[in-house]
């Protein structure tokens, strides 16, 4: 590991410890050495093995991405854009994500395209929320993220055999094994040499778990000091199954269990008793996940696709919950979830000024951090992680760079990203990822997806075509 000096930025957003906040400095040097930030400040007069002239450059904390699945999503690009169960509210979840699925090599080829995503979107801290495969500990190793690591485990799996009723084939004795697996999964990955791993408890969904199961891996969250992840509130048929298996919503419930608390993040958190889809009269769900505590982690596009949306970011903001950002699904691209955050909140609330480009970059560094367990990351300042994003300030989508926040997301998104550190050992260098090839990952997932529509007609409950479900653009001649 090198010291690196980048010297007179432009621009660096630095964590203010007295204001709780992050400010902007200019004319700043920022110095990384080994995996730490050692120095924020004029003028720095000390040693360093390699100089970054900054006085183009935006200096910004790394990007925490807090709900991810780079196993499987980038498969099912070109395909369920534009596709929802019409008669499931239109959700995804039930009739199609469970056809399409990547073999063996298909899995390497999904990580190798989404890991390089997310890099090249500013992000340097990655919840990879995904089942267990051969070799996975290794290649998000190999990324040179830093990756909190979360194989789910669940009671059984959901169906539907018709398109309109969801139905459920549990077993307790097998949610357990599975269970276990993933506690095995999260020993090793907390082994592994690279030292960029953690875990965390990952029940796969608020219906697709027994009560008991809930618990007891809530139980081994706290045993362990690990953040405890769960899908709830995401659809409004697990809502309906929800109330209907125990007369409360799906956050009302885990309450009850006693398993909402500052290590809990919530997956989507949408379908609350307040959303206008569920007529619900309030019992204040989301009071339950403030005082709690609770993070919220919210990846407004892949329900903006089918015409879902939170109730809002501001909404939630301002009721004092811990909010985090994911990339939920293709692409991985991070700065535009933030993006959309923003304008989805504002359509949905009505109001311009329901929700502020400040509050969402709280979202994706110290929300993401808090939901994690950690004060090291998701800032810049001395003695924390040197996980560093530089975006070029000279790009044209940046300029005019009045304020070059509010340039990087809302116009020039992840075309200024130049470089990205993590740990102080650089991953991205001039936009090009270096611990992956993502050229031959493309490549190789389109290979395999080609695999995966093959077998979608055996898979499907009306065995459809891929074309006959997804169609195209355009007629194909």
């Amino acid at each position: 590991m090198t010291t690196t000096l980048i010297r007179n930025c432009r621009f660096a957003i630095v964590w203010d410890d007295q204001a709780q906040s992050h400010v902007y400095r200019s004319g700043v040097d920022v110095v990384m050495a080994k995996d730490r930030i050692a120095f924020i400040g004029e003028k720095y007069d000390g040693e360093s093995d390699r100089v970054m002239n900054g006085a183009n450059w935006l200096v910004m904390p790394g990007l925490i991405d807090i709900h991810s699945h780079p196993f499987s999503e980038p498969m099912n690009k070109g395909m369920w854009d534009e596709v929802g169960s019409w008669k499931l509210y239109n959700t995804s979840l039930y009739e199609y994500l469970p056809i399409l699925n990547p073999d063996e090599d298909g899995v390497k080829a999904s990580y190798g395209v989404a890991l390089s995503e997310v890099l090249l979107s500013g992000v340097t801290t990655l919840c990879d929320i995904s089942l267990p495969t051969e070799g996975w500990l290794d290649i998000l190793a190999g990324s040179g993220l830093r990756v909190s690591v979360a194989p789910m485990f669940r009671s059984g799996r959901w169906f539907t055999r018709n398109g309109f009723v969801v139905e459920y084939d549990l077993d307790e004795a097998c949610g357990y094994q599975a269970f276990e697996t993933a506690l095995r999964e999260i020993d090793k990955a907390e082994a592994h040499p690279a030292g960029r791993l953690t875990g965390m408890i990952c029940p796969a969904q608020v219906d697709t778990c027994t009560e008991s199961l809930l618990r007891d891996a809530f139980s081994e969250a706290n045993k362990r000091d690990l953040p405890y992840q769960i899908h709830a509130a995401q659809s409004l048929a697990e809502f309906h199954e929800i109330v209907r298996r125990h007369g409360k919503t799906p956050i009302e419930w885990l309450d009850s269990l006693g398993v909402l608390s500052p290590r809990t993040i919530i997956g989507h958190g949408i379908f609350l008793d307040h959303h206008p889809w569920t007529h619900w009269p309030e019992v204040d769900d989301l009071g339950a996940l403030a005082r709690s505590g609770s993070t919220v982690a919210h990846c407004p596009t892949v329900f903006a696709r089918r015409g879902i949306a939170l109730r809002d970011f501001g909404r939630y903001v301002r009721r004092g919950i811990n909010m985090g950002i994911g990339t939920d699904v293709y692409p991985h691209n991070m700065l535009d979830e933030m993006r959309l955050v923003s304008y989805i909140g504002r359509v949905v609330s009505e109001s311009s000024r329901s929700v502020t480009v400040g509050e969402i970059f709280n979202a994706a560094t110290i929300g993401g951090a808090r939901a994690l367990g950690r004060d090291d990351i998701g800032r810049l300042a001395v003695g924390c992680k040197a996980d560093v994003v530089i975006a070029d300030c000279a790009h044209p989508g940046m300029r005019p760079c009045h304020d070059p926040l509010r340039s990087l997301v809302y116009s020039a998104s992840e075309r200024a990203v130049m470089h990205v550190f993590v740990d102080g050992e650089q991953v991205v260098r001039d936009q090009k990822v270096l611990t992956i090839d993502y050229e031959a990952a493309s490549a190789a997932l389109e290979e395999a997806q080609q695999r995966g529509l093959s077998r979608i007609r055996q898979l499907d409950w009306a065995r459809r075509s891929a074309e006959e479900i997804a169609g195209s653009a355009f007629p194909r001649r």
